[in-house]
């Protein structure tokens, strides 16, 4: 296949596409940093339905929306196709079904433009979500993903290069926030409703444990304080005594801020990085971003975050990863498929 010759222009656009769950998405992005159109088609009410995301309707859904939610990018950023330089997509880690929807769409379209193709980890574009935000932001620094599916400390010490510091040894910190959130019957999604009711709760009230996680200063533990907030539970309901929502809710919150921030704040004093960022969807808890802007501040440390709608998944962050990718030298072929299970570094 041949691709169309680009001009020595100054400027690179990419669309970026995003379909690992339960949003579809698509974006223009501009030399990575400049956010031309960032349109996220979501799940969420379909799914609260049955409490956590069904892999079989969200394929279905992405294939009803996929082509609305690119035409409405392109629109919105006054471009077509051809006057695109890239595509990228996300082709995993994520659910197999969706990732196959957002993949094949692109592979088609890189086809049909003749615009090279960029394949980019889900991870990497949380990661660099906070390019967006931050226009001077650059390597090296720190950063720490915490999503419904991963929550990982890493080293970016250049673009496209990591080095993976601690990771979760078994539930990631999103996906803690669904199972108590639903135990306490807040429902799903976990991470928002777990968030507003515990601003009326006392984050004292009940001291859940903070897991350790043997030798290892960096990585992360969740199962053990999801199952103790379980126990309480069940203890309550015995001994027939109320519950109160919001403390129990405010109470494993804290739990779960006090571990990131403080596994965190080890790693900068450690590495002695002047800045350090966080990404993915539980980033966009208030309480985590407080506690975090604090710790850095103690340390005279830069601290980025990228607003909400860049937290969540959406193309924007994928568009940006895959403008790095690209420069690097990154290119994929139509051979390219959906890696469910693809880990950060990985190609």
């Amino acid at each position: 296949m041949k691709y169309r010759i680009m001009s020595d222009k100054k400027d690179f656009y990419i669309l970026g596409i995003e379909s690992s769950c339960d949003e579809t998405a698509a974006a223009v992005v501009k030399n990575g940093r400049e956010v031309l159109s960032n349109i996220i088609s979501s799940q969420i009410d379909i799914h609260t339905l049955y409490g956590g995301v069904v892999p079989e309707i969200a394929s279905r859904k992405h294939i009803e929306k996929i082509n609305q939610v690119v035409d409405e990018a392109l629109k919105e950023a006054g471009m077509k196709p051809e006057e695109l330089d890239a595509v990228g997509v996300t082709y995993g880690p994520g659910l197999v079904g969706p990732l196959l929807i957002g993949v094949s769409f692109a592979k088609a379209f890189s086809y049909t433009s003749k615009v090279p193709l960029v394949g980019v980890n889900h991870i990497e574009g949380h990661i660099s979500a906070n390019f967006i935000e931050n226009p001077d932001l650059e390597p090296p620094f720190l950063c720490l993903i915490v999503s419904g599916g991963h929550t990982h400390l890493v080293r970016v010490k250049d673009y496209g290069k990591y080095e993976i510091i601690g990771m979760t040894q078994d539930d990631a910190a999103g996906e803690a926030f669904d199972k108590v959130a639903r135990a306490i019957g807040l429902g799903y999604p976990g991470g928002p409703k777990i968030d507003k009711v515990s601003k009326e709760g006392n984050p004292d009230a009940i001291h859940f444990p903070r897991a350790h996680v043997g030798d290892s200063e960096y990585d992360f533990s969740f199962s053990g304080l999801k199952s103790a907030v379980l126990n309480y539970l069940n203890s309550m309901e015995m001994k027939h005594e109320d519950i109160v929502q919001a403390d129990v809710a405010a109470s494993f919150q804290k739990a779960v801020v006090d571990v990131l921030v403080q596994n965190a704040m080890k790693a900068v004093d450690r590495y002695g990085d002047k800045t350090f960022a966080i990404a993915g969807g539980v980033a966009s808890n208030s309480a985590l971003r407080e506690a975090m802007r604090k710790a850095c501040e103690e340390r005279n440390v830069r601290f980025c975050h990228p607003s909400p709608v860049l937290c969540t998944d959406n193309a924007a962050m994928i568009g940006a990863a895959a403008y790095y990718d690209f420069m690097a030298g990154s290119r994929a072929g139509l051979d390219l498929n959906a890696v469910p299970n693809l880990r950060l570094g990985e190609r």
